[in-house]
């Protein structure tokens, strides 16, 4: 089996809320009698929108959806009918094949078939720096990073896909795709998110720590980041 990750921008003429809707109701199934498997629909919908001081915008306009799910091969003459519903769903999309590291498996807040996840789902979707080659950045960002992501934030689901290729001719240049859900409260209290709760000593620590992480093999203002909700449809 491999795993797809696409991000679909919605039509100019359909409003974010009906693009959604469709989405749900029929694109999930429709791929799901194409072969794919494990479908997960993140959705910057209404539920997050408290945390528009998250997001992260390299790369104008951002995505209005974004679909991850498993086929039995990626080829793409195998592929082509799931990629026939992307295109069906709209007009514009891109796609890579990823491998899919789960660092943080979501045994908290276990998703319900089809119903939206407790929290919110933070996907950031990175790129390399120049300064770096593929296997620096890859052994800074998942040798050293994961750990600090671990220790300095309140995620609980923290998942990495390394991206193995682009499937689309026209797809941004990504590296990484990275989802870790959050309390939702953490949408608009950052000591929340960075774990610190009461505690600005703990919060500055981690804020601080993170940041340097970051620094080490992300250039700032080159990554696109969004909160989500996220839905698992098995």
């Amino acid at each position: 089996m491999e795993k797809i990750i696409a991000v679909l921008w919605a039509p100019k003429a359909a409003d974010r809320a009906s693009f959604h809707a469709r989405l749900r109701d029929q694109l999930v199934s429709a791929l799901r009698d194409a072969g794919a498997r494990h479908i997960r629909l993140n959705m910057p919908d209404d539920d997050v929108a408290d945390g528009a001081a998250l997001i992260q915008c390299a790369h104008d306009p951002m995505p209005d959806a974004v679909v991850q799910c498993w086929v039995a091969s990626s080829n793409s003459l195998f592929r082509a009918p799931i990629d026939a519903l992307l295109s069906w769903a709209t007009s514009r999309w891109a796609a890579w094949l990823v491998t899919e590291s789960v660092i943080i498996a979501n045994n908290s807040h276990p998703a319900a078939t089809g119903a939206r996840t407790a929290g919110f789902a933070q996907m950031a979707l990175l790129t390399k720096p120049a300064r770096l080659d593929w296997a620096e950045w890859r052994s800074i960002w998942r040798d050293y990073h994961t750990k600090v992501a671990i220790e300095t934030q309140s995620n609980f689901e923290y998942v990495q896909n390394l991206v193995v290729e682009p499937l689309t001719p026209d797809a941004p240049p990504y590296v990484a795709i990275v989802e870790e859900c959050f309390p939702v409260t953490a949408l608009r209290d950052p000591y929340v998110f960075f774990d610190a709760t009461g505690d600005d000593a703990k919060f500055q620590a981690n804020l601080a720590t993170m940041m340097d992480s970051c620094d080490r093999f992300i250039d700032r203002g080159t990554i696109d980041v969004m909160p989500t909700s996220q839905y698992d449809f098995g």
